[in-house]
């Protein structure tokens, strides 16, 4: 799997936002053996010695870093947020989150082609956290985005896969193009969903930092993700409408008139 080029060791992405201690939460990247952990800004600045604190965590952790612009609601607090983001943590990747609608943390869908857009000529590796409409995922492509993230569902709701159909077209309409469901996944059984329908990768945070063992729940979506991607690789049977008999039929004793034939 790789993303800009870059290659990662696992296909599970990680938030690390929301954990009882830093102690849970580094037992959690570890148990998930994750392949990115995003960090928000605004945790790393809330204070001189806790965020740095916490950014030395960060970095014994030995895992690459996707930081983000979360609580963003316009182009310019969002550009401004990654740009001060590539200077904390040293990387020109950024998940770009530009929120529109406070209720459901729905993106700001015109807002985030523009922040692409001015973030990709400025030298950023941009990651877009968008809806599944098709229209706007080839804006975003056209706008110098190289991987798209989807939402599963809002934010921290847990609800798995809303809209299988619309996660489904945009798959299968950008077959080339990485894409990580992003946001809304409560249950490892969500996160295998994901990859049955070709996603590349899934992004967790809140449903492994709220569990009541966030270690043992990281293992599970560990194996989760490995299933779901297995599943996959293996192409799976077609569903269908009617019973298909898995004994064969011919050679066994039928019933004529109360006699066997």
């Amino acid at each position: 799997m790789q993303f800009y080029g870059t290659e990662l060791s696992s296909r599970l992405m990680l938030g690390t936002a929301q954990y009882d201690s830093p102690a849970i939460l580094a037992d959690a990247v570890k148990a998930a053996q994750a392949g990115v952990v995003t960090v928000s800004l605004r945790r790393e600045a809330a204070g001189a010695q806790a965020g740095q604190a916490f950014w030395s965590l960060i970095q014994s952790l030995n895992v690459p870093i996707l930081p983000n612009t979360a609580g963003c609601h316009g182009v310019r607090e969002a550009v401004t947020t990654a740009q001060m983001a590539r200077d904390v943590f040293g990387t020109d990747w950024i998940k770009l989150e530009v929120i529109g609608q406070g209720d459901l943390l729905q993106p700001d869908v015109f807002g985030l082609v523009e922040a692409t857009r001015i973030l990709t000529e400025d030298g950023f590796k941009v990651f877009p956290y968008t809806t599944e409409d098709l229209v706007v995922a080839e804006r975003l492509l056209r706008a110098g985005a190289e991987v798209l993230m989807p939402w599963g569902a809002p934010i921290g709701s847990g609800r798995g896969l809303n809209n299988l159909f619309g996660l489904r077209a945009l798959r299968s309409h950008f077959p080339d193009i990485p894409m990580v469901v992003d946001a809304g996944i409560g249950k490892p059984s969500h996160a295998t969903a994901a990859f049955e329908l070709g996603y590349d990768a899934v992004l967790i945070n809140t449903a492994v930092a709220k569990a009541g063992n966030s270690a043992q729940m990281a293992t599970a979506f560990r194996l989760a993700c490995e299933a779901g991607l297995a599943g996959f690789a293996a192409d799976p049977m077609e569903e269908r409408d009617m019973a298909v008999p898995s004994t064969p039929t011919l050679g066994l004793a039928r019933s004529l008139g109360g006699e066997m034939l």
